[in-house]
């Protein structure tokens, strides 16, 4: 009978400690379920907090750059490649940036204008803007724009901007530095136009301006807002039908292969009675006939 007890004893302890288990596993899993362990609070991230990441990650780029092997030599920055970007610790995007604005066929002439495109940090600026090599004519131009300081003998500063005066607002009279006067027109840019418009013998049409190779149409625009065609050019026309090879050649809208149908044409109808004969030529462009017929005639 003792040993009944004992054993019934022993029993009912050890159901109390699993129903105690059971209790404390469903009690568990009710405040896993339905408690909410998570914050309502959301951190907000400040603007500062943002600028100071990036500056700490423009910082790290910059250390980077400096570690790395490859020696940096003046370069061009229009002409970076993904490769040359990756290794100047420049961003995909920034290097996009700049790719998306050349295949605009625009350049980027200063440090702060390739900063304005790309979006690069300063600190990166700083670290690779001592490499850029603009041309010649580009560094003559922006010396040109830079402001002379004057100190007065009371200690007071004047910023005086120089400013040329253009001698004329005829373009087929306008020197190579009036043109140069005209923003986004260099020493290069304004010596084309001059050498395209002694070819013309002068421009009779604004639209010829467009012609001018390297001249983005923007730029040309703002050449036509400073020029006019006020006084046209006399052009000397050439005899297509006693004008020799070179002569006919040098007309600015008849190229090598043309030149040659042109020739093989007068051979055939032994002379032409009428300029509008062209017309005939098998392959001519008739879209730059009125053009080409400015520099020739048939007697």
């Amino acid at each position: 009978m003792k040993i009944f007890k004992s054993h019934f004893w022993y029993n009912k302890r050890q159901r109390n400690g699993i129903f105690f288990l059971l209790l404390l596993i469903v009690i568990m899993q009710y405040i896993y379920v339905y408690v909410n362990f998570s914050s309502n609070e959301e951190e907000s991230i400040k603007t500062t907090e943002l600028i100071t990441l990036q500056n700490q990650i423009d910082s790290l780029k910059v250390i980077e750059l400096k570690k790395r092997t490859q020696k940096l030599y003046p370069f061009n920055p229009n002409y970076i490649t993904d490769f040359k970007g990756y290794h100047l610790g420049m961003s995909l995007n920034e290097i996009d940036r700049l790719h998306k604005y050349r295949k605009q066929n625009k350049f980027v002439n200063s440090a702060g204008e390739f900063q304005q495109i790309t979006k690069v940090s300063d600190s990166l600026l700083e670290a690779i803007s001592p490499y850029f090599k603009f041309p010649d004519w580009v560094v003559k131009r922006q010396n040109k724009k830079k402001t002379k300081v004057v100190e007065s003998t009371l200690g007071e500063k004047h910023i005086y901007n120089k400013v040329y005066k253009i001698s004329t607002n005829d373009i087929n009279k306008a020197t190579q530095q009036d043109l140069e006067s005209v923003n986004g027109i260099g020493e290069v840019l304004a010596a084309r136009i001059i050498k395209y418009r002694n070819k013309l013998q002068g421009y009779l049409f604004p639209s010829q301006l467009y012609e001018v190779w390297g001249l983005d149409k923007e730029t040309a625009n703002r050449v036509l807002q400073a020029f006019k065609i006020i006084e046209k050019p006399s052009i000397k026309k050439v005899n297509v039908n006693t004008a020799t090879f070179k002569e006919v050649l040098k007309n600015p809208y008849i190229n090598y292969e043309l030149c040659k149908k042109i020739f093989e044409y007068r051979d055939e109808v032994a002379e032409l009675q009428n300029i509008s004969e062209l017309r005939n030529i098998k392959d001519f462009p008739l879209d730059k006939y009125d053009r080409i017929v400015i520099y020739l005639e048939a007697k």
